[in-house]
């Protein structure tokens, strides 16, 4: 899909059409990440970093399920 940049101040824009926000799963006002590749940059609702903490915290949440359970009580 080709998009159009266009100069807005001193920065540059581009318009994502209505299917391609649908397909992100993004809505007005989400923040996108952009992450270097080899090949350019990529654009997209996922940040790398947020996953790698929750897969952190997910092997915690496992690893100490019983004492949290417990807390919650």
């Amino acid at each position: 899909m080709l998009l159009n940049a266009k100069k807005r101040g001193n920065s540059l824009s581009v318009i994502i059409p209505k299917e391609m926000a649908v397909d992100m799963n993004i809505a007005d006002g989400d923040m996108l990440f952009a992450t270097k590749t080899p090949f350019g940059y990529e654009i997209s609702a996922y940040d790398p970093s947020f996953a790698k903490k929750m897969e952190i915290a997910r092997r915690g949440m496992k690893k100490y399920r019983n004492a949290l359970i417990e807390l919650a009580k």
